[in-house]
């Protein structure tokens, strides 16, 4: 009889606990919490951090894959960013020095490089209208993080607090027309991202893109760090969509993920 009764209490009593996480009594402005992380890391000249990244596929099957990769980002405001991705499929890895654009594949041993100059935000549009290629947490670092963020937004909510890699976070998660978003966001005087979890709406299976990041460090970097040098024996190639696709992180002829 205690165990049946305990059974029907312990559920209502996750219910309440997350209908009080979420309510307006409890909760703490969402868009403020995200404005405070966005601040931050646009207020930051240089920073680095590493990242694992999981993204998910549904088959024609409707079997549901998973893809994963890790990596580094470093980056100087305005214009400078270098970001190492290795995964099963590609081992990339891209250089931004403010005017020219390299991108490396390793398994590949070859290059390919143009003109862009301009700043990061102005590489980053460039590069996905070419390509359609995203990077991790790419609309993370523009200068305008926060309005990209939230141009779609139709409900934001504060979940409550969370623990990510032993950090207490402060739990958030919005609604846009297409997808469902969750960001986990250090609590306290350094209010950086270390989860980030994107659910495509528009697809069979709802698929994910989660991205954790850890390690931010917000110390100076050399300026060698932006310099490209093309390892020996690397081949430069032309600067074509399908080279470009190499930064992405699924295989060729792999279906269509989700977004990030």
């Amino acid at each position: 009889m205690r165990s049946t009764t305990l059974r029907k209490i312990l559920p209502g009593i996750g219910t309440a606990l997350l209908l009080a996480a979420t309510s307006p009594a409890h909760a703490d402005d969402p868009a403020k919490i995200l404005k405070s992380m966005t601040d931050y890391l646009t207020s930051q000249k240089t920073m680095s951090a590493t990242f694992d990244s999981d993204i998910e596929i549904i088959t024609p099957e409707l079997q549901k894959i998973q893809f994963a990769s890790s990596g580094e980002i470093k980056m100087s405001r305005p214009d400078k960013l270098r970001v190492r991705r290795t995964g099963g499929y590609a081992d990339v890895e891209l250089v931004y020095d403010g005017k020219l654009i390299s991108i490396y594949g390793n398994n590949a041993k070859s290059y390919v490089q143009a003109d862009a100059p301009g700043t990061i935000d102005k590489m980053i549009d460039a590069l996905q209208a070419r390509s359609g290629t995203g990077m991790p947490g790419a609309d993370l670092l523009l200068s305008n993080a926060f309005d990209e963020l939230m141009a779609t937004v139709i409900e934001g909510k504060h979940i409550g607090q969370g623990v990510v890699d032993g950090v207490e976070c402060e739990h958030l998660a919005f609604r846009t027309p297409d997808t469902d978003w969750q960001i986990w966001i250090e609590a306290g005087a350094k209010p950086v991202p270390h989860k980030y979890v994107i659910t495509s709406k528009t697809l069979a299976g709802a698929p994910q893109y989660t991205l954790r990041i850890k390690d931010w460090k917000t110390d100076a970097l050399n300026a060698d760090v932006f310099a490209f040098v093309a390892p020996a024996g690397a081949t430069k190639v032309d600067l074509e969509g399908a080279a470009i696709a190499e930064f992405d992180e699924l295989p060729p002829g792999t279906p269509t993920g989700a977004k990030k």
